[in-house]
């Protein structure tokens, strides 16, 4: 509920940057997470490297989750 009110408070320039920081966290949660378990992948990298690179993205995309909802507290 206090979500949905603070979203009342909020103008459009930061709603609009609120969704496309939302979609960002998920398309980097969702290239992590292909990076990681698909098996053809289309790049010649040895699977040690697109464990880390999938993991390094899958972080990123939680301190990028992270940073949205503090600065949503406001």
């Amino acid at each position: 509920m206090r979500f949905i009110t603070n979203m009342k408070k909020k103008s459009l320039k930061e709603r609009f940057l609120l969704v496309i920081g939302i979609l960002f966290f998920m398309i980097y949660l969702v290239l992590g997470l292909i990076i990681l378990f698909m098996k053809d992948f289309p790049m010649d990298m040895p699977m040690n490297y697109r464990i880390a690179f999938g993991v390094l993205l899958i972080v990123y995309a939680f301190i990028r989750c992270w940073r949205i909802i503090n600065d949503n507290k406001e």
